[in-house]
């Protein structure tokens, strides 16, 4: 019997949603929420305790056994801690930026599949809360809404590092959204779906393709299919989530804190740091979900017959979280931070052309594969495209090496003019040749005199 096929015949589809009762819905939704909230306490702690090992610290261990009360305390605190608010701040986009912040993040995490169709009190329901057509770019479009409650606690809070940071995070956000979302490109041509499901379903197995009478088998996760998508994506999930190395938005060393500047130890603050680490869970779900094959079991442990069947892939889908937010914790252990135009030359000059000659090479291999197409005109297309982007390229190199040499000519030239006239900068330059230079005593003044 063919197990495989039957794992797929049990992955939930966009069939299976929009038919539970309301009570398993609301239920579901209290699990996402509570576990989100409890992954924040508990991922601020394993946080501080894997950067503590890499430092050779110990990390928090007083509140608690092996310091596991300790971001409860820290959670009490701000809690009950006096709410301070600025004179000068607009009092309402101060108070509604923090919930902007967080609720998109929330409800991002509703279309992220953590299983396959299992019982729940006698109902037969999927381990997720809803699915869409279009479940990506609900993602996306949670991510690009969340942004604006940086920019709106920036500029509510009236000060001017703040409105920097909340300036620096949407120029990052934008720059970086563009290049995530094109790194999903890859994965939407060869699931045929924007559907969250269906594209764990897609990375059930891998498939054959045949190439010049050559048949290669495909591996099943995207990650290793897509490799450039799944490394582009990496880099830009730290710059989705302000995270090091790309913490430019909150950059303490020259904003003193950023967007988050004027906001005290207190609720609101709690909020925005909750806020951050549910967005990390999220990008970190987004790619488990999109490149490593969801809630399906890795190698060796698929080979299991029942890996992939009642609630295991729970535990599966919990343990690759953990290796992913693992991997945040590292970059903010081992990276410094980037200047601001780096990050942003990354962005727009190597990132997202990558991912165009990528996404054009994928397409192409994708149109191989259609039956009856005529192959030659798709090789002439692509080579015309090709070919298109290198004189692009070539036509802009050349014009930015012809500004570099003429403002390297141009500094040049300055020197040289105030190496013949120091005095031709229009700067005041003192006389450098006075008589004690060449061996002429001072002339003494008397002491009596004026």
């Amino acid at each position: 019997m063919n197990t495989h096929l039957l794992a797929v015949a049990g992955d939930p589809s966009l069939a299976d949603f929009g038919h539970d009762p309301l009570w398993i819905s609301i239920i579901k939704a209290v699990v996402i929420f509570v576990v989100l909230m409890l992954g924040v306490l508990f991922g601020v702690w394993f946080e501080r305790k894997l950067i503590s090992r890499m430092q050779n610290r110990y990390g928090p261990n007083r509140a608690g056994k092996f310091g596991l009360l300790q971001s409860v305390a820290d959670g009490l605190k701000m809690g009950l801690k006096e709410d301070l608010m600025p004179r000068t701040v607009d009092k309402v986009i101060y108070f509604i930026a923090p919930v902007v912040l967080a609720v998109p993040a929330f409800l991002a995490f509703s279309v992220i599949p953590m299983g396959p169709i299992v019982s729940m009190f006698g109902v037969k329901t999927p381990l997720q809360l809803t699915d869409l057509p279009v479940a990506v770019l609900l993602v996306l479009a949670m991510a690009s809404i969340g942004v604006y409650g940086i920019v709106l606690a920036g500029w509510g809070s009236r000060s001017p590092y703040t409105i920097l940071g909340g300036l620096r995070a949407s120029a990052q956000v934008v720059s970086y959204e563009i290049a995530m979302g094109l790194s999903f490109v890859g994965v939407f041509l060869y699931a045929g779906t924007l559907s969250t499901s269906e594209i764990v379903a897609s990375q059930a197995g891998g498939r054959e393709v045949t190439l010049g009478g050559l048949t290669l088998q495909l591996p099943s996760w995207y990650m290793v299919l897509l490799i450039p998508s799944f490394l582009i994506y990496v880099i830009t999930m730290l710059g989705e989530t302000n995270r090091v190395p790309f913490d430019l938005p909150e950059g303490e060393g020259e904003l003193v804190g950023g967007f988050q500047t004027e906001y005290s130890n207190s609720l609101k603050f709690a909020v925005i740091m909750l806020a951050e680490y549910v967005n990390v869970f999220v990008v970190s779900a987004v790619s488990i979900t999109l490149f490593m094959g969801g809630w399906r079991a890795p190698f060796p442990i698929s080979m299991w017959e029942g890996a992939n069947t009642g609630w295991w892939p729970l535990l599966w889908f919990f343990l690759k979280m953990v290796l992913v937010f693992s991997f945040f914790i590292w970059c903010r252990a081992s990276l410094p931070r980037v200047r601001y135009d780096q990050l942003m030359a990354l962005g727009w000059k190597v990132l997202i052309p990558v991912n165009l000659g990528w996404i054009l090479l994928v397409a192409t291999m994708k149109a191989f594969q259609i039956p009856g197409v005529n192959r030659q005109l798709i090789l002439i297309l692509a080579g015309l495209v090709l070919v298109g982007c290198f004189a692009l390229w070539w036509r802009f190199d050349n014009v930015l090496q012809k500004r570099r040499d003429a403002k390297a000519a141009q500094v040049e030239a300055e020197f040289a003019q105030l190496d013949a006239e120091p005095a031709a900068g229009g700067f005041p330059v003192p006389p450098l040749d006075l008589p004690h230079y060449h061996g002429v005593a001072r002339k003494e003044v008397p002491s009596g005199s004026n």
